[in-house]
């Protein structure tokens, strides 16, 4: 093996141990579940498009209280931890961008509760080692992503959707490489997400 894809291979394993510390939050709470499971007519006639951003909104507060979280942990490795700044920062971009569009759009932006609020919703102090760090974001990773894909179509004003898909993007991106460092497979059937 090259250097180049030692140093590859361990980038992505970092990332990936990362990314599941930082995430265990961000879907947990059922927010990103239950946006997902809502048909985006009903977010459209429940509020509109302020519903649908608040809603993202929360997620990426999680998210970044997840890194916060993780990195205090003492889960994961220091290596992992040194890649967290590269995930907090597109979260953090994520929560900024999202919360100027719910003030143009006329809203209050949606507050991070918290720590301790996601820490007990959660229930993290089951987490015993980074394998059930990783494990667990996998699968949350895929609700976040569902949950950007479902609600893409609720929106009303449609030069939002490019945002939400992009973020749904880098959602999948962090999925993609969490399923990998588990171990996972290469999902067999398309629409992986929605």
């Amino acid at each position: 093996m090259t250097d180049i894809q030692s140093d590859r291979r361990t980038f992505l394993n970092q990332a990936s141990l990362l990314t599941a510390g930082l995430m265990v939050v961000g879907t947990a709470s059922g927010v990103a579940d239950a946006a997902a499971r809502r048909p985006a007519h009903k977010a459209a006639a429940g509020g509109g498009d302020i519903d649908i951003l608040q809603t993202a909104l929360a997620l990426e507060h999680e998210g970044i209280a997840a890194y916060t979280i993780a990195a205090g942990s003492g889960l994961l490795t220091p290596d992992v931890i040194k890649v967290a700044s590269v995930f907090l920062s597109h979260h953090k971009d994520h929560r900024d961008r999202l919360a100027n569009l719910v003030r143009s759009a006329g809203g209050n932006p949606v507050d991070a509760k918290p720590d301790a609020e996601y820490v007990q919703a959660l229930n993290l102090g089951a987490l015993k080692s980074q394998g059930d760090v990783l494990t667990l974001a996998a699968r949350l990773e895929m609700g976040a992503t569902s949950a950007y894909v479902g609600q893409v179509a609720g929106l009303k004003d449609r030069s939002l959707a490019s945002t939400l898909a992009s973020i749904g993007a880098d959602e999948a991106s962090h999925w993609a490489i969490l399923n990998n460092a588990i171990g996972g497979t290469v999902p067999v059937k398309g629409f992986i997400f929605g």
